[in-house]
């Protein structure tokens, strides 16, 4: 039976690479995105694959609610909901952000996440089937100066994740939370609000992790026997590891000794 993954920010980054590798292996599409020239191009890009797409922004639980109620009928029964949509706004410390970066982070990293999967677990539960796989991040596990609300808004993925599946016990339903770290897509010319010289200098002298590392870590999870659940997977590329702690030192005293 050919299965249907629902992907939202599917045009881009890490959606974008798992529509293309889920497309190859035979899986129908549903890709959401806000950008409809973005859709139409990756409508392009996979000719031969069975494919719904959606221009909606899941900041807006109306727009959700109306794409799943149009689904076409070949592709109502989602296997697995993929929540990559998120994003990251600006690198200042918390005394400095802009607030409506913290909000349209909130917004769209925690709401749009939480709404969308309301909206479709209860026909999981109904058929007893299905699989929740949420794009989390390395900054909800390790705080760093300036991650201040994303990296808050990852943590809540990740404890999301864990409570869902306690609440699903008892069904077949599967949870995951994927937590990649340095990776290079359209990531950080999105945090520094389309300044793509800031963007290059994240990655400069690194081999980051690609669309296609992590499209291949959550087909791999997706495909694996139907009692095997990957709570979470934490991926970093081996260029990247943790640092000690920080310490702030106070400047030491200046001597004014004077000779006797």
């Amino acid at each position: 039976m050919q299965q249907t993954i629902l992907i939202t920010g599917a045009t881009s980054g890490f959606g974008l690479a798992c529509a293309e590798l889920f497309a190859t292996r035979g899986w129908k599409l549903i890709v959401c995105s806000r950008r409809e020239d973005r859709l139409s191009e990756l409508r392009a890009r996979l000719p031969d694959a069975a494919i719904h797409t959606c221009r909606i922004d899941v900041r807006d639980p109306d727009q959700i609610k109306e794409m799943l109620a149009l689904l076409p009928a070949g592709f109502r029964e989602i296997d697995i909901l993929l929540n990559n949509a998120g994003l990251a706004l600006g690198l200042a410390p918390a005394h400095q952000a802009d607030i409506q970066d913290w909000d349209a982070m909130v917004d769209t990293n925690i709401k749009g996440l939480y709404t969308l999967t309301r909206a479709v677990l209860p026909e999981m539960v109904r058929r007893n089937r299905g699989h929740i796989i949420n794009m989390g991040s390395v900054a909800g596990n390790w705080p760093y100066p300036g991650g201040n609300v994303y990296g808050a808004s990852k943590a809540f993925v990740k404890q999301f994740s864990n409570n869902l599946r306690a609440d699903l016990l008892g069904t077949a339903i599967r949870v995951t939370n994927i937590e990649p770290g340095l990776a290079e897509t359209e990531f950080s010319v999105v945090r520094f609000h389309g300044d793509q010289a800031k963007a290059d200098a994240v990655y400069r002298g690194t081999k980051p992790l690609t669309g296609a590392d992590i499209a291949e870590i959550v087909f791999w999870v997706s495909s694996l026997p139907p009692h095997v659940n990957i709570n979470s997977l934490e991926v970093m590329p081996v260029c990247q590891s943790w640092g000690p702690f920080a310490i702030h030192r106070a400047p030491e005293p200046e001597l004014t000794g004077c000779d006797g």
